[in-house]
């Protein structure tokens, strides 16, 4: 089978991540000044500008449809004390958290795992009206409920604040996860806190397939959940639908970054999905259906949030016939590169990546395979495949370069496309 000798002759991808300083005390007086001007001219937050707002589920919530994703502009993947904090990395911080604030975006979403994300976030947001915002922090899965605790403690330490909105059990990426969230203490732990008023709403994470994910929401434990979904891989659907079938909240993580670096697409994307830049169709892509309530923007500057929010003003004009004739160029172009029967079939069959996750991930393969051919995203095609190893179950599954010929026989006989 040709895609088995597609060969990425490139290095692994090294995400880029700034340099954690060690702030002087001029730089720390320079950034106590700019929190307190930040306070003096705020902007009252209000539903009346160009934000639009959805029920979330059963939390009750307005969310925003476009949510400040906390990963990308911290200073470190690493914690840090507020002393080594860099005043320019703080100062970006801030004005970002500023200008989505600004723009109606008030719901602020990070993680335990961000590194000095919650610490950064906790020298601002208690600067904004704790009623007019939606705070949401994630944990990852533990092994009992005391563990769990203490995390959570830590984030609220560097959040600064009494509760979360939103509390979400991080990484929930294959059935032993969920064992181990509903059965060793992780689900104990977020309902205790839930009784104690430090938490409003329980959900998860996810970057699993529909199977874990309907798995975990037929558990009842979740009022939401963040997972991922977007044009280029629409395999999660059945689990937004069982989500909307229980009045369960949906936030998309990475519409950005997993959907295809649309950041930086080549110049065939661009021309298809004209009018729109890539980044502008998948975001109407995914809000066009109303089972999807908020598309998480990992905002590394103030300005990263003006091409999502110029996409706005179609959410109230029939977004799905402005997409339609988008959808049918891209169609078009995966037949012409790839054939009907292949587009319509290439996954029957196939293993899921969390099925298998030490084997070499066929789906993934594929799918990247697909998209090089048909829109030219090789450069993304590259991007993940060499994370391929390297991310455990958050990207299950190997490189095809060791392949076991028996056993990817068995794997692909319910495929005769592959055989």
């Amino acid at each position: 089978m040709p895609l088995f000798g597609w060969r990425f002759r490139v290095g692994y991808w090294i995400l880029n991540s700034r340099r954690a300083g060690t702030a002087t005390d001029m730089h720390l007086a320079e950034h106590s000044a700019r929190r307190l001007s930040f306070l003096t001219r705020r902007p009252l937050f209000s539903h009346d500008g160009p934000m639009k707002y959805r029920r979330f589920g059963r939390t009750e919530l307005q969310m925003p449809v476009l949510t400040c994703g906390g990963m990308r502009f911290q200073q470190s993947w690493q914690d840090l004390e507020e002393s080594g904090l860099d005043a320019d990395n703080q100062a970006n911080l801030e004005a970002t958290v500023r200008r989505a604030f600004e723009l109606g975006i008030n719901h602020f979403e990070t993680a335990r795992g961000y590194g000095s994300s919650e610490l950064q976030l906790g020298l601002v947001l208690p600067t904004l009206p704790r009623d007019e915002i939606i705070v949401q922090t994630k944990i990852g899965v533990k092994d009992s409920e005391e563990e769990f605790l203490s995390a959570f403690e830590t984030s609220m330490g560097h959040l600064q604040l009494d509760h979360v909105d939103l509390l979400s059990v991080h990484g929930i990426n294959g059935m032993a996860d969920l064992d181990r969230t509903m059965n060793k203490g992780t689900i104990a732990a977020c309902r205790k806190l839930v009784q104690d008023g430090r938490a409003r709403h329980i959900g998860f994470s996810t970057h699993a397939g529909p199977d874990v994910i309907i798995a975990a929401l037929q558990t009842g434990a979740f009022s939401y959940v963040n997972l991922h979904w977007y044009y280029i891989d629409q395999r999660n659907w059945p689990a937004i639908a069982e989500a909307a079938s229980q009045d369960v909240g949906v936030f998309i993580i990475s519409p950005v970054d997993k959907a295809g670096q649309l950041f930086k697409p080549p110049a065939k994307l661009v021309d298809l999905c004209a009018p729109y830049t890539p980044m502008g169709f998948n975001d109407l892509f995914c809000l066009q259906h109303s089972a999807i309530q908020t598309l998480s923007i990992g905002a590394a500057r103030p300005s990263d949030f003006d091409a999502h929010m110029a996409i706005l003003p179609d959410l109230n004009r029939k977004p799905a016939e402005k997409i339609e004739p988008i959808l049918n160029r891209l169609q078009d172009a995966l037949v012409q590169a790839l054939g009907d029967d292949w587009v319509e079939h290439w996954a029957d069959g196939v293993p899921q990546p969390e099925d298998h996750p030490e084997e070499v991930s066929i789906y993934h393969i594929l799918r990247l395979h697909n998209l090089a051919k048909a829109f030219d995203m090789v450069d993304f095609g590259r991007y993940r495949y060499n994370l391929l190893g390297e991310g455990g179950l958050w990207f299950p599954g190997i490189k095809a370069e060791d392949l076991d010929g028996a056993l990817l026989a068995k794997r692909l006989a319910g495929n005769p496309r592959l055989a």
